[in-house]
């Protein structure tokens, strides 16, 4: 018996995004949210996963839109690598979530509350061992809370290192199944015993897949590695042209060089036709606007596409 990796985020929003997911997401919820005290009564998937749906390779990320009985939104987003501007992003889509609750002209008191969850495979917080960590708006001298109206929770699997045999809490056991559950090869008892994460192995499981669903996590993927390959490659070019310099001036430089270039290269891959004006273009870009070209630039189908980002910057 072999089990996909949730990590990858096709899989985790096949495994808690379909309709088979609603106890599986409220079990989930209420342990990482809720410390597991069945706080949730009820919950609305927003943005099912279907059987037989096509994501598009150049999504940057696939999330799981959930609205709570009590109208609390929340939205659970899987983070393989830590990319540029990553925290600001996590920001403006939970501030978005909130501000388009209401249409013009609407009362505030409309609103309601937004959580963001972002789950991670690396290390955000290197102060903090805490493996799961939640903000809220509060006085910045007493600490004490303003409301609670968005919330920003972000679990860092990468801290996560229990055994099986060591497992104790609800919680723990969901990050022990979305850190190793493609390492197994039968459903562990600890698991097994819930119900809900017995589902959660049955979804993952290997077997239970079509051919097609197969390729598409495969295609899925294998473009989340050359992404990251991209930006590991630029930061080393770059690392490697600034050591040459021999001064930290020059390394900066180096690095900015190299992910400049690798970038170019990628954009003359997917649009041949660029002109010398367009890359002088590029090329005056700032670092930040470099990383973020590197990030959208598979969402660009034509020259005009190009050329509209670029007019943006």
């Amino acid at each position: 018996m072999r089990f996909l990796d949730p990590k990858n985020d096709y899989v985790f929003k096949r495994i808690f995004g379909s309709d088979q997911s609603h106890d599986i997401l409220m079990s989930f919820l209420d342990a990482i949210l809720y410390e597991g005290k069945g706080k949730i009564e009820d919950l609305e998937i927003l943005n099912p996963y279907s059987a037989g749906a096509t994501f598009d390779l150049k999504d940057t990320y696939l999330d799981v839109k959930v609205k709570l009985k009590n109208n609390t939104t929340v939205l659970i987003e899987m983070q393989l690598s830590n990319r540029f501007a990553f925290d600001k992003r996590v920001m403006y889509n939970a501030c978005k979530i909130y501000a388009n609750q209401l249409e013009s002209g609407e009362k505030y008191y409309l609103l309601n509350p937004v959580i963001a969850l972002t789950i991670m495979d690396f290390t955000l917080f290197e102060n903090s061992p805490a493996i799961i960590n939640s903000f809220v708006f509060k006085e910045e001298k007493q600490n004490y809370n303003y409301n609670e109206e968005i919330k920003l929770v972000f679990v860092e699997l990468s801290k996560f290192n229990k055994q099986l045999e060591q497992l104790e809490t609800l919680a723990e056991k969901w990050l022990y199944f979305l850190k190793n559950a493609q390492l197994l090869r039968e459903k562990p008892e600890t698991l097994e015993v819930i119900p809900e994460l017995d589902n959660a192995l049955e979804i993952a499981n290997l077997s239970g897949l079509s051919r097609d669903e197969l390729e598409e996590i495969q295609r899925r993927q294998m473009f989340l590695t050359d992404q990251e390959t991209i930006t590991l490659f630029a930061k080393e070019k770059g690392r490697q042209e600034g050591r040459q310099e021999g001064r930290q001036e020059g390394r900066q430089e180096g690095i900015e060089l190299g992910q400049k270039n690798l970038v170019l290269r990628q954009v003359k891959k997917i649009i041949p036709e660029i002109t010398p004006e367009i890359e002088t273009q590029i090329n005056d870009l700032s670092i930040e606007s470099i990383e973020l070209l590197g990030e959208e630039l598979f969402n660009f189908n034509s020259l005009d596409d190009l050329i509209n980002w670029l007019n943006s910057y």
